[in-house]
């Protein structure tokens, strides 16, 4: 008999702990991996952080697999200019993107020769030192470095290989009412709304990117535990994102 309890008791705890699991993923924080380096200097290949899934409300696509239980979104609140937000790519709302929200509903976005105009106003950025990057073969990788303002006062650093790569220049657009335009720090090597991912709808956004909680060397091999130590970015650990 105490055995039989014994077994049910875990089996009950092992019930409830995948519960709460799905309850802090589904409506509080999801981790994510960063797999591609279109957000550098800010996020880098390898990074793990967590995603506030509340910050925005809850859509479809909060939901595990995107259940369609409701259409839209319901407890919302808008993303600000500048936020770091997941989402799910508007043409198949399968793939989790993520990106910095650069327009608003209403905007006006232009692109000339590299700099970004918000509404006819060319947005301030300032040079800084080169970014630099170092592959597994010890090849260097130098970027343009620049901290950008955004209107509302929020700077983030981007980079660029020029001014004159293929989608620095891009004709005025206007955002529709309910859609963002996202950008990627990595100007000239992001895949965002200038490109194909277009004018994402508030519906998708699956939530703001708020901390890395860890980072590995994208050669590292999380399984080779005797490595570990040298391919963690111990400096990166508990950053926020900005």
């Amino acid at each position: 008999m105490e055995k039989e309890e014994s077994f049910a008791d875990t089996i009950k705890t092992i019930i409830y702990a995948v519960l709460i699991a799905v309850f802090i993923r589904t409506f509080m924080f999801e981790p994510f991996k960063i797999p591609s380096g279109s957000m550098y200097p800010t996020l880098y290949v390898g990074d793990f952080l967590f995603v506030s899934k509340y910050t925005y409300g809850y859509s479809k696509h909060s939901l595990p697999f995107s259940m369609p239980l409701f259409d839209g979104r319901i407890w919302t609140d808008a993303p600000e200019r500048g936020d770091v937000v997941v989402f799910k790519e508007p043409q198949y709302n399968r793939t989790d993107y993520i990106k910095r929200v650069i327009g608003l509903p209403g905007d006006k976005i232009k692109l000339e020769k590299g700099r970004l105009y918000i509404n006819g106003k060319l947005v301030e950025r300032e040079q800084i030192e080169d970014f630099v990057l170092h592959d597994k073969y010890g090849n260097v990788e130098r970027y343009r470095q620049y901290v950008e303002t955004l209107p509302n006062g929020v700077k983030h650093n981007i980079i660029e290989v020029s001014d004159e790569e293929a989608f620095d220049n891009v004709p005025e657009l206007k955002v529709p009412e309910g859609h963002y335009f996202m950008m990627g720090d990595n100007r000239d090597r992001s895949d965002d709304s200038r490109v194909n991912v277009g004018f994402v709808p508030f519906e998708n956004l699956v939530g703001k990117a708020r901390v890395l909680f860890f980072s590995l060397e994208p050669d590292g091999v999380w399984y080779k535990i005797w490595n570990l130590p040298r391919q963690i970015r111990w400096s990166r650990l508990f950053d926020a994102i900005r």
